[in-house]
């Protein structure tokens, strides 16, 4: 299996083994990247579902964003020192936007998180696995494109 293929994979079993969308693209660009994130996967821990279940922007996305400003973001307060981070994170925003269809969990998985019924639901039918997992892994191919680094 290529590289291009291992890592989106890796992504995936990180989800199938429970971490959230969020959590999973970050475990995953943390290696691929090799930063230091000494509280992740937590850090990423209440942005899945589109923060919290509201079904607002997908977790992968998010996760996709915290590894950037891991790779790329500063403490300090001079903007020029974000910029790297701003660019790419906006970067990643419009491609995953073009190859997903949207950015919002909820038009994504077509299923609001927040109805215990639909939630239910959305679990017994295996919608996360069949659905989430795919744009996890589309998450992490866009940001390898945008930013390859060898593993």
């Amino acid at each position: 299996m290529t590289f291009e293929k291992l890592i989106p994979a890796k992504a995936a079993s990180y989800f199938e083994a429970g971490y959230n969308c969020a959590q999973s693209v970050l475990l995953t660009m943390h290696r691929v990247w090799n930063v230091e994130a000494p509280s992740e996967p937590k850090v990423a821990s209440a942005f899945g579902g589109g923060i919290g279940r509201r079904g607002s922007l997908c977790g992968a996305l998010t996760g996709g964003v915290i590894a950037i400003g891991l790779k790329y973001g500063s403490n300090s307060p001079l903007v020029q020192e974000r910029e790297k981070a701003y660019s790419l994170a906006l970067e990643f925003y419009n491609e995953f936007e073009k190859r997903c269809g949207s950015v919002s969990c909820r038009e994504l998985i077509e299923c609001d998180l927040t109805d215990p019924k639909q939630l239910e639901k959305a679990r017994k039918s295996n919608l996360f696995m069949e659905k989430c997992a795919k744009i996890i892994e589309e998450a992490v191919r866009i940001l390898i494109e945008l930013d390859p680094t060898d593993p």
